[in-house]
C-alpha cells in the first residue's frame, strides 16, 4: 500500500491482500510521519469503503479528509506509477525464492525510489495532476 505528497511517497508491505485493518494501519502510518490533516485521494479498493475504516476516519475529528478517485480511473492515480516503475524497472530481473525476499527486495527498492525527487514528481506529471 502506498500514498503519494508533492515532495515525497510512503508505503507498507503487507503480506495477502488489503483489508480494512491494513487500511487503518496506513492511514496511522500516514498520521505519524505527516502530521497535521490529511488529504486522502484514493480509488475504489472495498476495503477503503468499509465499516472500520469509515469509523476510524469519523474518530479522527476532521483529521482525516477523505476524497475518491473515478471509478476506472488508474491512470489519475500517482500511486499505479509508483507499482508500475517498480516492478518493470526495480524488480524486473528479480527471481526471489520466497516472500521473504522479495519483500526485502521490493523495500529496498521503494527506499531508493524515495530518493530520487524528480522521479516522485513523474509520477504526478503522468497522472497529469501536477
Amino acid at each position: 500500500m502506498a500514498g503519494i505528497t508533492i515532495w515525497n511517497f510512503y508505503f507498507r508491505l503487507f503480506a495477502g491482500s488489503i483489508k480494512a485493518p491494513q487500511v487503518i494501519e496506513f492511514l496511522k502510518h500516514l498520521q505519524q510521519h505527516i502530521g497535521g490533516r490529511l488529504t486522502v485521494i484514493w480509488d475504489g479498493l472495498p476495503a477503503h469503503r468499509s465499516r472500520l475504516v469509515r469509523e476510524y476516519v469519523a474518530q479522527q475529528y476532521d483529521g482525516i479528509h477523505l476524497e475518491r478517485l473515478p471509478a476506472y480511473a488508474p491512470e489519475l492515480n500517482p500511486v499505479e506509477y509508483i507499482w508500475g516503475y517498480c516492478k518493470q524497472y526495480e524488480l524486473s530481473n528479480l527471481c526471489p525464492k520466497n516472500f521473504a525476499q522479495l519483500g526485502w527486495a521490493a523495500r529496498k527498492a521503494l527506499g531508493r525510489m524515495r530518493r530520487r525527487p524528480t522521479l516522485v514528481e513523474s509520477f504526478w506529471k503522468q497522472a497529469e495532476l501536477f
